[in-house]
């Protein structure tokens, strides 16, 4: 038996008069009087079957379940004039049905596969393979495929290679905990899920391989978000004999690529660079969006003795005055201000000082309190017309550029600002090498120890290493961070001070990192590399926002698969065979 001769996406008016077999699933039964419809669809598209009411087939037309897996035969004839449907491929024909036979027949459904409305995320999850029927999600699968092949045929035509690295490694923490295996031949050991290959790959630069990529499995042991799974995959590069610049090259060549292939649209090369303390103190953010201006300013020095107590005993003790120019916005009412002062508040300020911007001075304490020249300054310093609205806000510096950073993005939101087909790379570029840990003076690496620092901060690694800038970057597209990559230590002597400056001696260094240290020894070449997260890239492509909708069988956000019940207890025979015995925590 022949199940097709065609897809249910395929058929079109050249195919008038031709007798075709089809199978899939059931869509739709629609019984119009005189004629019966039903629609049939597989991951192709969908295709009209009709026959008479008369016809000895309607019965058994009429007996169809949505979901029903069919096989059908008939004739290919055109819809009538004004039945046809332009916005389907196969919507100028139908099929004059002449045999039906059921191949699986479907309980009743726990969710609705054609329905528009989102069913709830756990039923979707419950129920996956009902879900990935939905179109939606054969969209994104689709596209998901789409962006893999691109990130393959990019890197294979320009001379990279294709490197599988290890998946049972030696635990070595990365800032997330381990997934960790325990070993039945080697009892008391334990094998380690990795987060990132980053050892391997450098390995491989040592190894001589020069241009190497991997879309690679990784995992995490950590709380999970819209954003995280426990399971994830990353696009993995590594590169010898490369500065900053050749990194970035390539990259923006891959995701122009991507974009091209995936959704048909052009994105230029010469990604803005942004070094992160600047992102910080204009954005509020290590991930800005560049959809939307609404950039922070600092205003410290119109406050200095200005009479405006609240802001001046900021900047004496110090903090800092910031604020935010909105285009357009100084007619907003006074119920509308009102709420955008609820909104500051609500993330944090202490108070959102609002001036809208006309013609003559200012209004209000600034214009009781300003002479002529600082108003006119503070017009200046924030480019503002008339007609626009400076918002301003004191406090702690960091503190409170991060609640700007949170409000920007709110207000962008709710004067959509943001044009969701727009799509803004950047780079964001040398951030610390190091940070304190929280509640600690002791530093750990922003990035990950083998990351190499900015040379001219070199001399500080033992002095004040807080001050030490890295040769890492980020890319963000659209205000979420894509992935991160760096320039590494080459150099055995200068890993040893990074280590000395975040306090791990030899004897830990050796323990943790041992076969990448013994490699560095034997001529290791000047190398850097980036890892993308593939997931987001694909989530930001599909105009999602959650990367649980770009993979095929994701977990929950307390790390569990509902359609298979992972993780399970196992059985004493298994625990036994690994020289291990469970105790649950009360």
């Amino acid at each position: 038996m022949k199940y097709r001769t065609h897809t249910c996406g395929e058929l079109t008016g050249k195919d008038i008069d031709k007798e075709v077999v089809l199978s899939g699933w059931v869509a739709r039964v629609r019984d119009l009087g005189g004629l019966l419809f039903f629609d049939m669809r597989d991951r192709y598209g969908k295709t009209q079957v009709v026959t008479d009411q008369d016809s000895p087939l309607a019965k058994k037309v009429l007996d169809l379940h949505m979901e029903d897996v069919i096989r059908v035969t008939g004739k290919v004839r055109s819809r009538p004039d004004g039945m046809r449907n332009e916005s389907m491929i196969t919507g100028e024909i139908e099929i004059d049905l002449a045999s039906i036979k059921w191949l699986s027949k479907s309980a009743s459904l726990p969710i609705l596969v054609e329905d528009e409305e989102e069913p709830g995320e756990e039923l979707r999850l419950r129920y996956r393979y009902l879900d990935l029927r939905r179109k939606r999600m054969q969209h994104n699968i689709m596209l998901r495929h789409k962006a893999l092949q691109s990130v393959r045929n990019y890197h294979d035509e320009i001379g990279f290679y294709e490197i599988e690295t290890p998946t049972l490694i030696r635990s070595t923490p990365e800032g997330a905990r381990d997934f960790v295996v325990p070993s039945r031949i080697h009892q008391g050991k334990c094998y380690a899920l990795p987060q990132s290959p980053q050892l391997y790959k450098q390995t491989l630069m040592i190894g001589g391989f020069d241009r190497y990529y991997q879309i690679v499995r990784c995992f995490r042991d950590e709380d999970l978000r819209s954003d995280r799974q426990p399971e994830f995959t990353q696009i993995d590069l590594e590169m010898s004999f490369v500065t900053e610049e050749d990194i970035f090259r390539h990259t923006e060549g891959m995701m122009t690529r991507l974009v091209k292939d995936v959704l048909d649209r052009e994105v230029l090369h010469g990604f803005p660079q942004i070094t992160y303390e600047n992102a910080i103190q204009q954005y509020g953010s290590d991930a800005p969006d560049l959809r939307y201006d609404l950039r922070i300013k600092q205003v410290n020095e119109l406050f200095n003795d200005s009479g405006f107590k609240a802001f001046d005993s900021v900047v004496t003790k110090g903090g800092s005055v910031l604020g935010i120019r909105a285009e357009g916005k100084g007619s907003l009412s006074r119920k509308q201000r009102d709420e955008l002062e609820k909104l500051g508040r609500a993330e944090g300020l202490a108070g959102l000082l609002q001036l809208p911007v006309t013609e003559a001075n200012f209004t209000g304490i600034i214009g009781k309190l300003f002479s002529d020249e600082r108003q006119t300054k503070l017009k200046e310093t924030f480019d503002a017309e008339p007609g626009d609205l400076i918002m301003m806000a004191a406090g702690d510096t960091d503190e409170t550029l991060d609640i700007l950073g949170r409000l920007r993005r709110l207000l962008a939101k709710r004067w959509d600002l943001v044009d969701p087909d727009e799509l803004r790379f950047c780079w964001v570029i040398n951030p610390p090498m190091f940070e304190k840990l929280p509640d600690s003076d002791v530093l750990t690496a922003v990035h990950h120890p083998f990351t190499s620092p900015f040379p001219e901060d070199e001399e500080l690694l033992q002095t004040n290493p807080l001050k030490v800038r890295s040769r890492a970057y980020d890319l963000v597209l659209n205000g979420v961070e894509l992935g991160s990559g760096s320039i590494r230590i080459h150099d055995p002597k200068l890993q040893e001070r990074v280590f000395d400056a975040i306090g791990i001696d030899k004897e830990e260094a050796h323990r943790r990192f041992g076969f990448l240290l013994e490699a560095l020894k034997y001529g290791t070449p000047p190398h850097g590399g980036i890892a993308l997260g593939f997931d987001r890239i694909i989530m930001l492509l599909a105009g999602g926002n959650s990367i649980k909708d770009m993979i095929a069988f994701p977990k929950t956000n307390t790390a569990a698969s509902l359609m298979d019940g992972a993780p399970t207890e196992i059985d004493d025979l298994q625990w036994s065979e690994l020289g291990l015995s469970v105790k649950t925590k009360k």
